[in-house]
């Protein structure tokens, strides 16, 4: 059977808005990779804490940062040690309810290790024996988590701890809010 009328022929006519389409999605693609890539490898973060090593080899509180936690004790406790820490030179980072939610009896005290100078700095001015945790935190700050057993610093606490000679020690990098200049805007 043959048809009346020719059939006529289809058009080949190319559509480009698909492959441009395409290469566009592509190349938004290996440009994410790219910057993703070098944003972690040329990473702009500071670290946590510098290699120091200490005039007189001697850690003293002005060089260590605590994080003092109210673990079940009343109100106000964890304020009010923090506040004697300041006053004998330790900078406290932050004062709040015990993060994790762990309820302490006494008192405890968490950092890099059970044995670190910070931590044993720190332990010298309770006068209750402290529950030590070594969590091998990587920015050597301190946390003291204050129960509700806890009854008073020392009158007068640990003032350094003594380290071996040319002893390297790894302090955190403390942040002091710089002041801002008259007349600019702060945000």
């Amino acid at each position: 059977m043959t048809a009346i009328h020719p059939q006529p022929r289809p058009h080949s006519r190319i559509h480009w808005r698909t492959p441009i389409t395409m290469v566009a999605l592509l190349v938004i693609l290996v440009g994410g990779a790219w910057w993703g890539w070098n944003s972690l490898i040329n990473s702009s973060a500071e670290p946590t804490c510098v290699d120091q090593k200490l005039p007189n080899n001697r850690l003293v509180p002005k060089q260590v940062v605590v994080n003092v936690y109210n673990g079940g004790a009343k109100a106000g406790t964890a304020a009010a040690v923090a506040d004697l820490l300041k006053k004998r030179g330790f900078y406290v980072a932050r004062i709040a309810n015990e993060p994790k939610g762990d309820k302490i009896d006494v008192v405890a005290i968490r950092g890099a290790t059970d044995k670190s100078p910070e931590l044993l700095l720190v332990a010298g001015q309770l006068s209750q024996k402290a529950l030590t945790i070594g969590d091998e935190r990587t920015d050597h700050t301190v946390d003291l988590v204050v129960g509700p057993r806890y009854t008073s610093l020392k009158p007068k606490g640990l003032p350094s701890i003594a380290l071996a000679p040319d002893t390297t020690l790894c302090l955190p990098v403390i942040h002091t809010p710089q002041p801002i200049p008259s007349g600019q805007n702060p945000n």
